[in-house]
C-alpha cells in the first residue's frame, strides 16, 4: 500500500476520550500507521494531544493547531459553538490551501464534527475529498411524540428546522457535490445526503474501539450471570426513550426479583422516577448517576441486555461497548444502534407506535430471561462482531483502500 499524503480535518480530537473527540483522535492515529498525515484541529486540543504524544509518539503525523480570535467568547452556549465551528471551517480552508501548496496533498478527509448539515470548505481544494462519516439526519417518529411534553416537542421542531436550514446552505450542497465519497452514519442521513447532491454515499458507523480498549472491555465479560437484570445508559433526555424501557420492564413476564439499572443524569430524571413509581416498579429500578467507565462495564457484564430504545441517534457508542463486553442489545430499528446491532448480537424492534414497541421490547426481555443460552450466544456473537467490524485498526485499513481508489478514479 503506497504511502499517501493525507490531510484529516478533526475539529474535535482528543486522546483517551469517547464521542466526537475520540473519533477524531483514533482515526488520525490509526491512519498515520499507513500514511503521512497532517491533522487540522483546534488549539485547545493541543495540551492533551502533545501530552499523549510525549508518552506515545506517533511517526508520520503532524498536528496543525489554529483557532479564531477571542475563542473563549465563542463557547458561550450551543449556538456560539455552532457558529465557531462554521467559521473555523472557513479558516481551515486557507490553512489547508497553504499546506497543499507546500506538500502537494493526495487526499483530504473530513472526520469531525460528525454532522452533515454543516459544510467543510476543504472540499473546495483541488484534491479528492472524502466527507464523513457524518450524521444528524435522524428524526423521532411522529407517533412517539405523544409521550413528549411541550418543551420536548419544541426541541424536536427546532432541531428539524435547524437541519433543514443547513441543507439549504449553498456551501453544504457544494460539500456534498464535490465529495468523491460520503460516509453516512445511518440510512436516514444517507437519504438526506443524496437529496442535497452527494453522488456516492455509503453507510458506515463512526464509532469504534481500539484493540487495547477491546481487550480491557472483554475482561468485564467474565461475570457470573446469577440475576435477571437489565441496564440502560445515557443522558436522561426525552429522545433517549428510557420511558419506553421502563414501561416494557413493567409489562414483561419477569421474576419478581428482576432489576433494571438506569445509568446517567439529565432533565428527565424526575419524570422517569415518577413513572417507575406509577408503574409499581420503583423498588426494582435503580437510578445511578454517571459512574467510572470500569464500573459501568462491570455492571453491563452482570446484565442480560442493554436496553437502548433511542428515538434518534447517529452513534450509540454504548451499544458497541455492550457488545464488546458480551451483553446483547435491545434497541429500536432506528439510527446508529440499528446499524451496529445485528440479529445475531441483539434485538432490533420496529418503531411503529409506542405501544407496539413497548410490547416487543418486553417480549425480548422475557425471552432473554427464560433462555440464558441465547444470552450467551448473542454475547459471543457481539464480541466477534465488534472485533471484525468496529476496531479502529480495521477502519483505518478501510480508509486506506478507499484513499487509493479515490485517487485512481
Amino acid at each position: 500500500m503506497a504511502q499517501l499524503k493525507v490531510l484529516i480535518s478533526a475539529y474535535s480530537c482528543r486522546p483517551g476520550m469517547g464521542s466526537e473527540p475520540g473519533v477524531g483522535w483514533n482515526i488520525a492515529k490509526e491512519v498515520a500507521k499507513h500514511h503521512k498525515v497532517w491533522v487540522l484541529t483546534r488549539s485547545d486540543n493541543r495540551p492533551m494531544i502533545e501530552a499523549e504524544l510525549e508518552k506515545n509518539p506517533i511517526p508520520d503525523v503532524q498536528f496543525v493547531y489554529f483557532d479564531l480570535p477571542g475563542v473563549s467568547w465563542w463557547k458561550r452556549g450551543l449556538q456560539g459553538v455552532h457558529l465557531h465551528y462554521y467559521l473555523w471551517q472557513v479558516k481551515a480552508y486557507f490553512v489547508a490551501r497553504i499546506l497543499h501548496s507546500e506538500v502537494n496533498l493526495d487526499i483530504i478527509h473530513h472526520i469531525t464534527y460528525v454532522r452533515y448539515s454543516s459544510p467543510s470548505f476543504l472540499a473546495l481544494l483541488p484534491v479528492p475529498f472524502i466527507w464523513g462519516p457524518v450524521g444528524g439526519g435522524e428524526s423521532a417518529p411522529k407517533a412517539f411524540w405523544q409521550d413528549f411534553n411541550q418543551r420536548s416537542k419544541m426541541y424536536e421542531r427546532l432541531r428539524g428546522w435547524a437541519r433543514s436550514l443547513g441543507e439549504q446552505d449553498l456551501f453544504v450542497r457544494i460539500t456534498a457535490r464535490r465529495s468523491c465519497l460520503t460516509y453516512a452514519t445511518t440510512k436516514d442521513t444517507a437519504l438526506r445526503l443524496a437529496k442535497i447532491g452527494s453522488r456516492n454515499v455509503q453507510v458506515l458507523s463512526q464509532v469504534g474501539l481500539s484493540s487495547d480498549e477491546a481487550r480491557q472491555i472483554v475482561q468485564h465479560s467474565l461475570v457470573e450471570h446469577n440475576c435477571v437484570r437489565f441496564i440502560s445508559v445515557g443522558r436522561l433526555l426525552h429522545w433517549k426513550g428510557f420511558h419506553l424501557g421502563l414501561r416494557a420492564f413493567a409489562q414483561a413476564s419477569l421474576p419478581s426479583n428482576a432489576e433494571y439499572f438506569i445509568v446517567g443524569k439529565g432533565g428527565e430524571e424526575a419524570e422517569l422516577r415518577s413513572l417507575a413509581t406509577d408503574l409499581g416498579i420503583a423498588s426494582q429500578v435503580k437510578f445511578l448517576n454517571e459512574v467510572p467507565r470500569t464500573e459501568l462495564l462491570y455492571q453491563m457484564g452482570t446484565c442480560l441486555a442493554l436496553v437502548h430504545p433511542s428515538l434518534h441517534e447517529s452513534g450509540g457508542f454504548v451499544c458497541l461497548e455492550a457488545m464488546a463486553v458480551g451483553c446483547p442489545v435491545i434497541c429500536l430499528d432506528l439510527g446508529g444502534p440499528a446499524v451496529q446491532v445485528t440479529p445475531e448480537t441483539g434485538f432490533k424492534v420496529f418503531a411503529r407506535t409506542p405501544e407496539q414497541a413497548i410490547t416487543e421490547i418486553a417480549n425480548c426481555m422475557a425471552c432473554l430471561a427464560k433462555e440464558p443460552e441465547l444470552r450467551a450466544k448473542m454475547g459471543e456473537a457481539g464480541q466477534r462482531h465488534v472485533k471484525e467490524f468496529y476496531s479502529w485498526e480495521a477502519k483505518a485499513l478501510l480508509f486506506s483502500r478507499v484513499y487509493e481508489q479515490s485517487i485512481a478514479r
